[in-house]
């Protein structure tokens, strides 16, 4: 047996660079490249194997641990699980801030592999700097931490020990019932340990990231009961997308005349203008998927996980008679709602329903297809309503009622604007390019992209929602731009979360790989302000305001001018108060060859919201606040109408 001497690092991205992906095209290279933050723990082990002999991987070098794993999650999201990255960070305080991004890849089943180091295995010099030592145990590490948040895990403490853990690391990054992060703990004294490595660890492997076909009894089962009901309800979630489903979802629908509504990582596997597209669902959704949801007698869900929030699973179904089937690769996700489960992948459990129900000529009636249109035109007008709301001095009803709506014109004072969230997202809807991708994750900003915006063309819709990590946004932007460098990328990102985590705006700088970020600026954490508010309390610690004279932060609004930071970073940047000055800027922004960032100033409280669905949050059962009592009132009446299971 041939055998090569190289350390455990070497050896690593030698491996990492014979892993391949099968697609219809061909084959293609799994793993990109690998983004770095260097440090003593890893900069002379895996900085040296990478130094030395790269091979086809891109070295990028990543400004915050966390933001680069949120760039590497966003590159294989955008490729829908068929490419990845590598993330590199030093111990301690370095590898600790990838567990955010882990977690975040690993609730959106979005594989990311993580090269977390660690210490010395041979614990010579422990405790080594940045080292957290345990009384209890010297065998734990601050790497053991990301056994949570992780698919995989294993910790390389002798080189030849690398062979099997790369091996079951590449197994779940390919498995699409069970991707997410894998994080391969990597002493920094191991990394650097020399062993004889067999030839045969480096041969080339093809991954294959199979389609499970149904089982024809489970088909029989779906389709049985299918026949029997009157108003089904598909709703597309993020496997419809991933497996690339979209187009048997839409002959689906039409041939058997079926409503479908989307989540957020489903949103764009359809055009929004289809006649069966009802659009978003649950929490973040519109009037016309959750007026469908709640009266139909079948819900179909298609690569979901049926997550309370996205898809109101627990109280949105209200029709009686409702039963589920699921269509999942994962039989842990099929298996909820006590669904009729068909275990398999998107496209091929869609093709493999279709035939029963066409054998039995099955049509949902004339008079539901006309409510599906009529609940449509219905949500149009809603929609254009939406995006033409403009601020008043008198008589100005926010779509967010609270108890600071008197305080509107403190806010456009302290803002310089009286644009409204909505419309400001109906005019960057009908301007950037059609096959522009925008990027998203949290705040207010899911759910008015969710029911405003409008998609002309497929995978244009990028939305980390599984975990809604603030900070997501922008390195997203950056990872979706490395996965398609010829599109127009925006991320769409608050205040909030732009103070929480921008550092890889310099990153797409230094790449030249140009992102676009129009920032809303509502003067702090608008969506949490309105979920206090909406429950009986006060404004407290949501808005940005500077302490007063009471102890209480609650004195003027702060002005911060975003735009000044990101002009010194090297962005062009524009500070919008109108609508002519907002669509000048996008109008500009597209002639530029760097990133840009567009700071748009708007008034809190003009977000959209409700739309007949309901969230179960904790409140307070014993307060002296009559507005709290009676919020838990409603909470306890939200829960007598929700599943309990």
């Amino acid at each position: 047996m041939t055998k090569i001497r190289m350390t455990t690092a070497q050896a690593l991205i030698k491996f990492l660079n014979q892993q391949f992906i099968e697609t219809k095209s061909g084959t293609q290279r799994f793993v990109q490249g690998i983004f770095t933050v260097f440090g003593h723990g890893n900069v002379l082990g895996l900085g040296q194997a990478l130094e030395s002999d790269s091979g086809e991987l891109t070295a990028y070098q990543g400004r915050n641990e966390q933001g680069m794993a949120h760039a590497a999650m966003a590159f294989a999201k955008q490729n829908n699980r068929r490419q990845i990255m590598a993330c590199t960070a030093s111990i301690g305080p370095g590898s600790a801030n990838m567990l955010t991004a882990a977690a975040t890849a690993t609730a959106n089943q979005i594989p990311v592999l993580l090269l977390p180091s660690d210490t010395f295995a041979s614990r010579q010099p422990d405790p080594v700097l940045q080292q957290m030592e345990h009384t209890y145990s010297a065998a734990i590490t601050v790497n053991d931490a990301f056994k949570s948040v992780c698919k995989y895990w294993d910790r390389v403490s002798r080189p030849e020990q690398l062979m099997a853990a790369m091996l079951n690391a590449m197994r779940v990054l390919t498995d699409p019932a069970d991707t997410g992060a894998v994080a391969i703990s990597l002493p920094q004294d191991v990394q650097g340990e020399a062993w004889e490595y067999p030839e045969s660890f480096f041969q080339k492997r093809i991954h294959r990231i199979e389609r499970r076909l149904p089982h024809p009894r489970d088909i029989t089962e779906a389709a049985d009961l299918i026949i029997q009901k009157c108003k089904p309800v598909i709703i597309c979630g993020g496997g419809v997308r991933y497996s690339g489903a979209g187009i048997a979802l839409k002959t689906f629908a039409e041939k058997f005349g079926v409503p479908f509504a989307e989540t957020q990582a489903g949103k764009s596997a359809v055009e929004s203008s289809h006649a069966y597209n009802l659009g978003g669902i649950g929490v973040t959704g519109n009037a016309a998927a959750n007026k469908l949801a709640s009266e139909a007698d079948l819900i179909i869900g298609i690569g979901t996980r049926f997550t309370d929030f996205t898809t109101g699973s627990k109280s949105l179904f209200r029709n009686p008679e409702v039963e589920f089937i699921t269509l999942n690769a994962s039989s842990f996700h099929a298996s909820k709602l006590d669904a009729t489960a068909v275990v398999c992948d998107a496209a091929e459990g869609l093709d493999a329903l279709t035939s029963p129900l066409a054998e039995r000529s099955y049509q949902t009636s004339p008079d539901y297809q006309d409510e599906i249109s009529a609940v449509k035109s219905e949500w149009r007008r809603e929609r254009m309503r939406l995006a033409e709301v403009e601020y008043s001095a008198e008589g100005f009803m926010p779509e967010i009622a609270g108890h600071l709506d008197e305080k509107l014109a403190e806010y456009a004072g302290a803002l310089g604007s009286t644009l409204t969230q909505t419309r400001v997202l109906a005019v960057v809807n009908d301007m950037i390019p059609n096959d522009a991708i925008v990027v998203g994750a949290a705040g207010s900003l899911p759910g008015d992209m969710q029911r405003m915006w409008e998609n002309t063309v497929t995978d244009t819709y990028h939305m980390e929602y599984g975990f809604s990590c603030m900070g997501y946004e922008i390195a997203g932007a950056l990872g979706v731009k490395l996965a398609e460098p010829d599109r127009e990328v925006y991320a769409l990102v608050g205040d909030g979360s732009y103070q929480m985590l921008h550092s890889e705006l310099v990153t797409s700088l230094q790449e030249q790989k140009k992102i676009n970020i129009i920032l809303l600026d509502n003067g702090g954490f608008g969506c949490i302000n309105n979920l206090q508010m909406e429950h009986g309390m006060s404004s407290i610690g949501t808005e940005f305001r500077y302490r007063g004279s009471d102890g209480t932060l609650n004195d003027k609004l702060m002005a911060i001018d975003y735009a000044a930071s990101a002009a010194g970073y090297g962005a062009v940047t524009y500070r919008v108060t109108s609508i002519e000055e907002l669509k000048a800027a996008i109008r500009d922004a597209r002639l530029q060859n760097v990133s840009t960032l567009i700071d748009v100033k708007v008034l809190p409280k003009t977000m959209t919201h409700g739309y007949g669905s309901w969230w179960h949050v904790g409140v307070a059962e014993e307060t002296d606040s009559d507005t709290v009592r009676a919020a838990h009132k409603r909470k306890l009446q939200g829960l007598e109408r929700a599943r309990l299971y």
